[in-house]
C-alpha cells in the first residue's frame, strides 16, 4: 500500500529521526523500577534487542534521576524520560536522555502557583540546551484542568484538543519547535478521532500514536490495530507504542505487535469498520511501567477479565490502572474502576470511591458490584 504520509517536519531523537516521511518509529517503556538499575538496564537493552527505536523511562524523584545517570552509562539505547509531576526534574535528567515527554495536566501539581508557561519555557530551555527533542504527552484521563473546565463532561476530546493545540503554539513561540504530540485514549474510536482534528489544524506536527491503557493481549493489541489501521493508511503517525498490560519478561510484545501492526498496513491488510466491542464488556488497563508500585497489579488485570467472562454481553466498562499517577483520574470514565497501590486496591464506581481493600479481597468486591450493575440494567 502506497500512502501519502502528512507533511511533518523532521525532529531528531538521539540517533533516529521521526517526521518528514521518515520510517514511523517503534517505542516501549520500561516496567521496571528506575531505581532498579540492574533490572532497568536488561530491559532496555531487551527492548532494543528486540527493535525498538526509543524507551522511555519514568523519573519522578531524585533517587530515580540520580539512577538514570548510571543506566545511560550502561546502554546506548535512545532514551526518553517521562517526567511526572516534578518538571524541575529535567534539569537533572537531560543530559542523560535523548527525549524529554511531559504531560500538560500533570504540570499543575508542582508549584501550582508558578503559571504552566513559565514551566513550559523552563522545559524548552533544558531541552534545548542538552539536545533533547520533546513530546507534549496529552492524555484523555489527565487533561489540563482549565481546558477541562470550559466544556462538557461528556466532551472529552474538545480539552485535549485545545490543551495540545495551545501547548505547540507556545512551544513555537519560544523559538522551540524539536517536539511531537501525542493524544491519547481508551477508546481507539476517540483516538482516531483526536487525531484527526489535530492534524486538519497542526499537519506540520509529528505524531505520536497510541491507545492508553489498551489492556491485556490479545485484546490490547486488537484495540490499537484498529486505531492505528485508520490513522497510519491515511498519512497520520510518525512513531508509535503499542501499550499492553504483560509481565516484564514479555514487554518485547509490544515492540513485535508494532512492527506486525506497521507492516499488515504496508500491504494494505486493514479493516474496513471501526468498532470494538460497543456492546459487551469492555476491560481496560494500563500497560505495565516503571510507575506500578505493586506487580501484582498485572495479576489481578488478568483475574478481572477472567473473574467477568460471565457479564461479557454487557456493554460495561471495568479499568484497571495501576498506580497513582493516573488511577485516580482515568478510572472516573468507567463503569466500575480499580487503582492499585502498594498494599490495597481502590475501587471506585465512576468517580465515587467506594474503599480501599487488599489484594486479595478485591475480585469478591469488585463481583459485588458488578453484579448490582447488571441487575440495575
Amino acid at each position: 500500500m502506497n500512502t501519502e504520509r502528512n507533511p511533518t517536519r523532521e525532529v531528531r531523537i538521539g540517533k533516529i529521526t521521526i517526521g518528514g516521511g521518515r520510517p514511523i518509529a517503534v517505542q516501549s517503556m520500561t516496567a521496571t523500577h528506575t531505581h532498579d538499575i540492574d533490572a532497568t538496564v536488561r530491559q532496555i537493552n531487551a527492548l532494543a534487542d528486540a527493535g525498538a527505536d526509543v524507551v522511555r523511562i519514568a523519573v519522578d524523584s531524585k533517587r530515580e534521576a540520580e539512577a538514570l545517570v548510571e543506566i545511560r552509562r550502561q546502554t546506548s539505547a535512545n532514551l526518553a524520560v517521562d517526567l511526572q509531576e516534578n518538571y524541575r526534574l529535567a534539569e537533572a535528567v537531560a543530559p542523560h536522555v535523548e527525549k524529554i515527554r511531559y504531560n500538560p495536566g500533570h504540570l499543575y501539581h508542582h508549584q501550582p502557583e508558578t503559571p504552566w508557561q513559565e514551566k513550559v519555557r523552563f522545559l524548552a530551555d533544558v531541552a534545548a540546551a542538552n539536545d533533547c527533542a520533546m513530546r507534549v504527552g496529552v492524555n484523555c484521563g489527565s487533561v489540563d484542568p482549565a481546558q477541562r473546565e470550559q466544556f462538557a463532561p461528556d466532551d472529552s476530546i474538545t480539552p485535549m484538543l485545545q490543551s495540545a493545540w495551545e501547548h505547540c503554539a507556545h512551544l513555537d513561540d519560544l523559538g522551540f519547535t524539536r517536539y511531537c504530540v501525542s493524544l491519547k485514549d481508551s477508546d481507539p474510536a476517540k483516538v482516531i478521532e483526536v487525531n484527526r482534528r489535530f492534524a486538519e489544524k497542526r499537519p506540520d506536527v509529528p505524531l505520536h500514536l497510541g491507545v492508553t491503557e489498551a489492556g491485556l493481549p490479545p485484546d490490547g493489541v486488537i484495540k490499537t490495530r484498529i486505531a492505528f489501521e485508520q490513522l497510519v493508511s491515511r498519512g497520520l503517525g510518525d512513531t508509535i507504542r503499542v501499550s499492553l498490560t504483560v509481565p516484564n519478561d514479555r514487554k518485547h510484545e509490544e515492540i513485535e505487535a508494532g512492527r506486525q501492526i506497521l507492516a499488515d498496513i504496508a500491504a494494505g491488510r486493514v479493516r474496513s469498520v471501526v468498532d470494538f466491542g460497543r456492546d459487551t464488556l469492555n476491560i481496560i488497563s494500563c500497560p505495565s511501567c516503571s510507575r506500578v508500585e505493586n506487580t501484582a497489579f498485572i495479576e489481578l488485570a488478568q483475574q478481572v477479565k477472567e473473574m467477568t467472562r460471565y457479564a461479557e454481553q454487557y456493554a460495561l466498562t471495568i479499568a484497571v490502572m495501576g498506580c497513582r499517577v493516573n488511577g485516580p483520574g482515568e478510572t472516573d470514565d468507567a463503569d466500575l474502576g480499580l487503582w492499585c497501590g502498594p498494599t490495597h486496591v481502590n475501587l471506585k464506581r465512576g468517580e465515587a470511591s467506594l474503599g480501599a481493600y487488599p489484594y486479595d479481597e478485591i475480585l469478591p468486591r469488585l463481583k459485588e458490584e458488578l453484579d448490582r450493575l447488571i441487575a440495575a440494567r
